[in-house]
């Protein structure tokens, strides 16, 4: 329960996150971050979906395999 706390940001907690960002990598450097930052999450959601396809795959197998000794 307190982990889901952390995640609750408000209008301003997300401005001030962003004039840091802002402040830190410039205003040039911010398409490159977001750029990488968007692979990464494509990177991520790709993973995701290869291990969920391999789950299915294993327990389709499982099931067929018991329909045939039945």
């Amino acid at each position: 329960m307190h982990n889901l706390l952390i995640l609750n940001f408000g209008t301003g907690e997300i401005i001030i996150i962003a004039l840091v960002i802002l402040l830190l990598f410039g205003g040039k450097k911010i398409p490159e971050l977001m750029k990488g930052v968007g692979k990464g999450v494509r990177s991520f959601k790709d993973g995701l979906n290869d291990v969920e396809k391999e789950i299915k795959d294993i327990d389709d197998q499982a099931n067929g395999k018991k329909d045939s000794e039945e």
